[in-house]
């Protein structure tokens, strides 16, 4: 073997004079491996009080729609007995079932749109004003935030009241019944669904405004943009996760009203015009003693709203969004 033979084999060889030696790449630790089971521990607690308080109650829920369970069921009389979706079939042959539906979304449409525009509007106007009339707005809106559904409910039925209320005396109605006709009385509870639910909004965006740098606010004003404008380009991109956490949770709060529709159309409106799922899941359930049909309502409520969610979450990851 010559000299030229042996030198261009050793250069050859990896970690040789010339040629930096080439290491193999490590995979990366996964999670359990770097921290163990440490996390999962510490999580422990929080997913064992989900389990009973969540998933639990959502079974049984499921499980009910699929059986027949009626008054006769829950005294003994009569054997439970597995219906598949018997229930589900009887519920969507319901005609009443797709009015009081369609009439759910379009409330729930509505008061989510009020809320936001209003929640929104109130936060900019909390950046514009003094620390006294900014303090005085966040003391009412946090009352009104903190007074129970039925305590509000109860207030705002007397104010509208075509008897004894003042707000027809101010509005020179007379004895106009706002809780008579269907669309009265759907903004009626409307006015007070916005009452109450704003202030979250409000101080949530609120906060998200506070936490905009100052410097790109004004560079917006030195550049002659309006209040608008500013709202529009700069602050509303900058505020987009924050958005997307109110609108989702309005959602939700919205078209689960209960409370509300109950107490101030006395149980869902004249004929049940004023019915919305939840309510009418209810009169299912406890007035009519048909369980398994209110736990199929509360079913396809469950479903709609994460539909919606998911819906909603892949359309901002699809633009990029972190939440």
């Amino acid at each position: 073997m010559t000299a030229d033979t042996t030198l261009h084999k050793a250069a050859a060889r990896p970690g040789a004079s010339g040629a930096p030696a080439r290491t193999p790449r490590r995979r990366p630790a996964s999670p359990a491996r770097r921290g163990g089971w440490t996390p999962w521990l510490y999580l422990l607690p929080a997913l064992v009080l989900l389990g009973g308080l969540l998933v639990y109650p959502i079974y049984q829920l499921g499980l009910i729609s699929f059986l027949e369970y009626t008054q006769a069921q829950v005294s003994g009389g009569r054997p439970t007995t597995f219906q598949g979706f018997g229930n589900y079939a009887t519920l969507f042959g319901d005609s009443q079932f797709w009015q009081v539906l369609l009439a759910t979304v379009l409330f729930a449409a509505a008061c989510v749109l009020a809320t936001l525009f209003t929640g929104c509007a109130l936060a900019v106007l909390l950046t514009r004003v003094r620390a006294v009339p900014r303090l005085a707005l966040m003391l009412a809106a946090l009352g009104a935030w903190a007074t129970p559904a039925i305590t509000g409910s109860t207030v705002w039925v007397f104010l509208f009241d075509p008897d004894f209320g003042p707000v027809n005396r101010v509005l020179g109605l007379g004895d106009f019944s706002w809780t008579y006709g269907r669309y009265s009385a759907f903004a009626l509870v409307l006015l007070e669904v916005l009452w109450c639910s704003f202030p979250f909004v409000m101080v949530t965006v609120y906060a998200g405004i506070r936490a905009i740098p100052a410097e790109v606010l004004e560079a917006a004003s030195l550049d002659g943009a309006s209040q608008w404008r500013t709202w529009r380009s700069v602050t509303a991109p900058m505020l987009r996760p924050i958005l997307i956490v109110v609108t989702i949770q309005s959602v939700i709060w919205d078209f689960k009203v209960f409370t509300q529709i109950y107490v101030m159309t006395n149980g869902g409106g004249i004929a049940g015009q004023n019915l919305v799922l939840n309510v009418y899941a209810y009169q299912k359930a406890f007035a009519s003693s048909q369980y398994s049909l209110g736990s199929a309502i509360g079913v396809v409520m469950l479903v709609i709203l994460l539909a919606v969610t998911l819906v909603y979450l892949r359309l901002v990851r699809r633009q990029g969004e972190e939440l």
